[in-house]
C-alpha cells in the first residue's frame, strides 16, 4: 500500500524542523503539506511535496472541505506538530467524514513513533 504523509505547517518556523526531518528520515511515497502561501515561499522540504494552501481565515467548513477533496488514497500518517488548532481540527474531522484511518507521527528521543 501506498504511504502517504500528511502535515500542517505553523506561521511560527519553530515547528518546521520537526516536519522537514519526518520527510527527510521516513521514506513516503506521497507527502501532503497542508499551509499558507507563507509557508509554502519559506519551507524548504528536501523532497518534492504537494501543498494544499489555504486561508486561515476562511471559515472552518470551507477549510475541511478542502482538506478532504487533497487526502489522497494511501495508508495515512500525519503530523500535528505544526499549525494551528483550527487546521488541525479540520483535518481529522476530515478524515472522519472520509473514514480514513490514520497514525499518528512524531520525532522522540527514541526515534520515530508511530501511534
Amino acid at each position: 500500500m501506498v504511504k502517504a504523509f500528511i502535515a500542517t505547517l505553523g506561521r511560527g518556523k519553530g515547528t518546521w524542523g520537526h516536519v522537514a526531518r519526518l520527510i527527510q528520515e521516513v521514506q513516503w511515497d506521497q507527502i501532503l503539506l497542508i499551509g499558507t502561501e507563507f509557508t509554502k515561499q519559506n519551507f524548504r522540504p528536501a523532497r518534492d511535496c504537494a501543498w494544499l494552501l489555504i486561508n486561515p481565515r476562511s471559515g472552518f467548513e470551507t477549510l475541511k472541505e478542502a482538506i478532504k477533496k487533497a487526502i489522497p488514497e494511501a495508508e495515512l500518517y500525519i503530523s500535528l506538530i505544526s499549525g494551528s488548532g483550527r487546521e488541525h481540527t479540520a483535518l481529522l474531522s476530515a478524515l472522519r467524514e472520509l473514514g480514513k484511518d490514520y497514525k499518528l507521527v512524531v520525532l522522540t528521543g527514541d526515534g520515530t513513533k508511530y501511534y
